[in-house]
C-alpha cells in the first residue's frame, strides 16, 4: 500500500495508530494502550463497537450464507425502516458507500433533467471523488461543477435553467461541522424548484442527528437524499432515495429503466446489521440523549475559550490541532483536525472527562 495506507484521512504523521480491538466506546491499539473513542469512525460508528444486538444479527445472517446473488430477506426490512423514517424518501436504492450514493444521485439528476451543471459549495465533502475544499480535488467526478459559498443565500443565484442538481450538506461535516443556515438552505430549495433542478441533501453524516435527519429539523424537503455511514450497522453502506417519480426510473420492469449495478448493493450482512440497528437499537430517545451529550460537550469546550461548532452529537473543535497528541496520551481519540462524533455507549462522565482532559492539555 502506498505509504502503508489505503485511506488517506487515517494517516497521522509520523505514523497512525493501529487499532486492534474495540468494545463499547473503547478501543485498544497494537501496543495495548486504551482510548475512549470520540471519533466514532467519522459518524459511521454511532452504535459503538461490538454492539450485542448488531453482532447477533450478523451471526444469524452469517449462518445462512453471505453472497447469495439474489434478493434477500433483510433488504426489504432495511428499506422499509429508512423510508418510514425519512418522509422525503418514497423509494430507495442501496449501494456501497456515501461516495457511490452521491455519484448515483447526481447521475440520476442529470439523466432525469437532461442537464449537466451541478451546484456545490466550498468546504463540501460528498465522497472521495466529490471533494470541494480549497478548489477541489484533481480526482473529482468529471462534471461541470459550480462552487458557491456555503451559508450565503446569494449562492442560490447560481442555479439556472442549465442546472441539473444542487448538492449540499445541511451541515458541513469534514468542512468543520458548520450547520447550514435555514435561510440559505431554503433559498436553495426555492431556486431549485423555480428552475426545474433537483435539490439533493447529502445526509450521509447528518441523518443521525434527528429521526428524520436534519431535513426534519429544518422542515425542508429535498428531491433526493443520500445516506451512508452508520445506517449499515457499522458495515460498508450507501443509499440514495427520494421522490417516487425519480426513483421509479430504476424499476427494471420498465422498458426505459436506468441500469443500477453493484455486486454488494444488498450485501447480506450489511442489510441484516443495518435493519437490526435501525429497528432495535436507534430510538428517538437515544438520538435525543446523544445529542444532549454533544450539547454538553460544546458548552464545556466553549467555556475553555475554544471554538466548538456542530449540532447534537457531531462536534467540531477549531484551532486546537496542537493538543491532539496530548489528548491521545490522556486516553482520548478523535480526528486530528478536531472532528468529534459521539457514539451511543458514551456517558456524561465520558464527555466531562474529555473536557477536563482538554482543559489540562491546554493549560
Amino acid at each position: 500500500m502506498p505509504g502503508g495506507n489505503t485511506r488517506t484521512v487515517l494517516h497521522v504523521p509520523p505514523f497512525p495508530l493501529t487499532i486492534v480491538r474495540g468494545e463499547g466506546a473503547r478501543i485498544w491499539d497494537a501496543d495495548g494502550h486504551e482510548y475512549l473513542d470520540f471519533l466514532g469512525e467519522y459518524t459511521a460508528g454511532l452504535y459503538g463497537h461490538s454492539h450485542p444486538v448488531i453482532q447477533e444479527a450478523i451471526r444469524h445472517a452469517l449462518a445462512d450464507g453471505t453472497t447469495l446473488g439474489a434478493p434477500n430477506r433483510y433488504e426489504t426490512q432495511l428499506a422499509a425502516a429508512i423510508c418510514g423514517r425519512f418522509p422525503s424518501i418514497e423509494l430507495i436504492r442501496f449501494c456501497n458507500s456515501g461516495t457511490e450514493a452521491n455519484v448515483m444521485a447526481l447521475s440520476l439528476a442529470r439523466a432525469a433533467t437532461g442537464r449537466r451543471k451541478i451546484v456545490v459549495f466550498e468546504g463540501g465533502y460528498h465522497g472521495g471523488v466529490l471533494y470541494f475544499h480549497h478548489g477541489g480535488s484533481p480526482l473529482n467526478f468529471p462534471a461541470p461543477f459550480v462552487v458557491g459559498d456555503y451559508n450565503d443565500p446569494a449562492a442560490a443565484e447560481l442555479v439556472d435553467e442549465d442546472t441539473a442538481a444542487v448538492l449540499v450538506e445541511p451541515m458541513l461535516g469534514s468542512g468543520g461541522a458548520i450547520p447550514g443556515d435555514r435561510a440559505f438552505l431554503q433559498a436553495l430549495r426555492d431556486a431549485a424548484r423555480d428552475h426545474g433542478a433537483l435539490l439533493i441533501f447529502d445526509e450521509v453524516m447528518t441523518s443521525r442527528l434527528a429521526w428524520g435527519g436534519l431535513q426534519e429539523v429544518l422542515a425542508i424537503t429535498p428531491d433526493l437524499t443520500t445516506l451512508g455511514k452508520y445506517l449499515g450497522g457499522g458495515l460498508a453502506f450507501g443509499a440514495f432515495g427520494g421522490r417516487r417519480d425519480l426513483m421509479e426510473l430504476f424499476d427494471p420492469s420498465r422498458p426505459d429503466a436506468l441500469p443500477h449495478a453493484g455486486t454488494f448493493n444488498n450485501a447480506v450482512l450489511t442489510m441484516a446489521a443495518g435493519a437490526a440497528g435501525l429497528t432495535q437499537v436507534l430510538t428517538p430517545d437515544e438520538i435525543a440523549r446523544l445529542n444532549a451529550l454533544g450539547d454538553r460537550l460544546r458548552e464545556h469546550i466553549a467555556a475553555l475559550g475554544v471554538r466548538a461548532t456542530g449540532y447534537g452529537s457531531m462536534v467540531g473543535l477549531h484551532d486546537v490541532e496542537h493538543v491532539f497528541f496530548g489528548m491521545l496520551e490522556r486516553g482520548y481519540s478523535y480526528a486530528r483536525r478536531g472532528f468529534v462524533a459521539l457514539s451511543l455507549p458514551l456517558t456524561e462522565e465520558d464527555v466531562d472527562g474529555f473536557a477536563d482532559a482538554l482543559a489540562a492539555e491546554l493549560a
